[in-house]
């Protein structure tokens, strides 16, 4: 088969990853076009793949639009130039009209129920859509539901093995306690009007969490100059090694919080999202990933975890009953590519 892969975010590379690395083993011929949105391209030339950039993302509202409609031109021409059998994509708002009009199949994944351009420009066109089984929406009968979350397709242990020299080479000490804070940019379209912390909160975590151990910041924004002596530099495709070992993950980033869980690291996420998306209220209900609208409330709550020297032992006990509940999400992924060449 000829398969074109679309990715647009850091998380698209790290959840299709295993499964191209498969199905370039099968012998089946892999194109991936990108988009150039925080360290997307540097996961694409860790890992060797070869790619095709088509689009940057802007920041504002019109320059998504404007980004849309050059990107939908750029996926057209390529598609006709790569004639895959399949394209697929996370999300699917830029391959499902470009493959309707070239009567390709398009496959989509998606864990994200807030995003509203979906509900015009991908699910009406998408041969079929991918949802965890606890998505809270119902997409009708091209909507395949399975038991797992996208996080698990690249942190089952069947994956991945955190390698703690990683973080030893950071300069943290066996005994050492440390915590992640993530701040994001909030301008993906689905972000656009919602909010996380304040720059007032985000100083006072800093200062709160320091008097426990290290504080890590990792960010998609420019730092103010005071944070920068936190940032965490470690090369991105490294980034899951530091938060497997961390004592508390707290933070903006909904893929990064839900990666804390699934790795047993406490886990707090904040965002005026909460409730909108059904992997977080299954996440929480499991006791991985605890979510707050207000920042306060969320620091109050890092604080309590902080203060228990058993969470982390805990979160990695929840974590493991989780994975014994859920599918080789991968495997998932490679069946459903390797079948969607038949869908209409």
């Amino acid at each position: 088969m000829r398969i074109l892969f679309d990715i647009g975010h850091p998380g698209h590379v790290h959840f299709f990853k295993h499964a191209i690395q498969h199905l370039q083993n099968s012998g089946h011929e892999i194109s991936i076009s990108a988009r150039d949105k925080d360290v997307t391209l540097d996961l694409l030339e860790s890992y060797g793949f070869p790619y095709r950039m088509l689009s940057g993302m802007g920041n504002g509202k019109w320059s998504l639009y404007r980004e849309f409609i050059e990107r939908e031109f750029a996926l057209f021409n390529l598609i006709r130039e790569v004639k895959p059998d399949v394209v697929t994509a996370i999300g699917g708002v830029f391959i499902a009209p470009v493959c309707k009009v070239l009567r390709v199949p398009s496959l989509v994944f998606t864990d994200t129920e807030h995003v509203a351009i979906d509900r015009w420009l991908t699910n009406p066109f998408a041969s079929k859509i991918c949802t965890p089984a606890c998505f809270l929406k119902d997409l009708g009968e091209r909507q395949i539901r399975y038991k797992g979350y996208h996080e698990i397709a690249y942190l089952d242990p069947r994956y991945f093995q955190p390698d703690r020299q990683i973080v030893n080479d950071l300069g943290i000490d066996e005994n050492e306690r440390f915590f992640i804070l993530r701040f994001v940019a909030w301008n993906a379209s689905h972000d656009v009007g919602h909010y996380g912390f304040s720059n007032t909160l985000k100083q006072k975590s800093v200062e709160i969490l320091g008097q426990y151990g290290r504080v890590f910041i990792s960010s998609e924004a420019k730092l103010p100059a005071e944070f920068e002596p936190f940032r965490l530099t470690v090369p991105s495709h490294k980034m899951h090694h530091v938060i497997a070992f961390a004592d508390l993950y707290i933070g903006e980033g909904a893929t990064m919080a839900t990666e804390a869980g699934v790795l047993g690291t406490p886990s707090v996420y904040v965002s005026s999202l909460v409730g909108t998306m059904g992997n977080f209220v299954e996440l929480e209900q499991q006791q991985l990933v605890y979510s707050f609208s207000r920042a306060e409330q969320a620091l109050e709550y890092a604080m309590e975890l902080i203060q228990d020297t058993e969470s982390k032992e805990q979160w990695m006990q929840r974590r493991n009953n989780m994975l014994s509940q859920n599918i080789d999400v991968t495997q998932f992924v490679i069946q459903q590519i390797e079948t969607a060449s038949s869908l209409s």
